[in-house]
């Protein structure tokens, strides 16, 4: 971490890692049960000795952050529309390959491709898992476009230096007929940041791959999104790339204030 943050980007090419329906909750996200031998939390246990009779639960693995990013989005009744089996699968674009959401995210990490998710109305719901947010960071998470937010788990995506972004009252990732297969770009960040007021958009494009432009076969699909970064202070943690680089560096900068105590 460097002592000072690096200027806020917007968010270019980037792919979509689900596509999320509504109500999609914490334990979707982050799973406190359970850990299948087969998934790559299971498999990454193995490979490091653990038996699986002694695997326990991902809830009781919360302090190894390689058994969680593992499992995140792993829960067996996660229902990614990209793909038609339920459980913590995608397909990697533009290939095509199905594989698990973890093994996707390393392979876009290795590409250099950021990523988005897609969601319905209440994301987030449910308990306030810290992981739920921490995971989906971990696995390269930039941006979620969600047609309604939890309140803690908006706030914690927040904190965790993820983009909550929010469509318009009647728009829907159906209405906009977005398939999760487009390759997105996400502008006007860095001066909504600098700038910092309520109910500010950012455009976002999405444009099927090998279109630039309107020169492909499909035109690109573009809307204005919501920015949930609710209020000035909270512009300052994403601006610091999450709460705990925003604590850090007012500690190291002599500054520590109420607001950083009482975080």
């Amino acid at each position: 971490m460097k002592l000072q943050p690096s200027p806020v980007e917007d968010i270019h090419s980037a792919r979509v890692l689900a596509v999320l329906g509504d109500s999609v909750t914490t334990d979707h996200i982050s799973p406190a049960g359970s850990i299948k031998k087969d998934g790559p939390a299971g498999k990454y246990l193995q490979a490091h000795g653990v038996k699986p009779a002694d695997f326990n639960s991902y809830g009781s693995r919360r302090g190894n952050h390689e058994v969680m990013v593992r499992g995140t989005f792993a829960n067996v009744r996660l229902r990614n529309k990209l793909v038609n089996v339920e459980g913590g699968f995608t397909r990697h674009l533009p290939s095509n390959q199905e594989m698990s959401i973890f093994e996707a995210s390393q392979k876009y990490h290795s590409e250099g491709t950021p990523l988005i998710i897609l969601a319905g109305k209440e994301y987030g719901s449910g308990s306030s898992r810290d992981w739920a947010a921490k995971g989906p960071r971990l696995l390269g998470v930039s941006a979620v476009i969600a047609e309604s937010y939890e309140r803690i788990h908006r706030s914690n995506l927040v904190g965790m230096g993820i983009l909550p972004l929010q469509f318009e009252p009647g728009q829907t990732a159906e209405s906009l007929n977005l398939t999760g297969e487009e390759v997105f770009e996400i502008t006007g960040i860095r001066s909504l940041i600098e700038h910092h007021s309520a109910g500010q958009r950012v455009k976002v494009r999405a444009a099927s791959a090998g279109t630039s432009g309107g020169g492909g076969k499909d035109k690109p699909v573009e809307f204005d999104a919501f920015v949930r970064i609710d209020t000035p202070q909270e512009a300052l943690y994403y601006a610091n790339g999450g709460i705990l680089q925003y604590v850090l560096r007012q500690l190291l900068a002599g500054k520590p204030s109420a607001q950083t105590v009482g975080v």
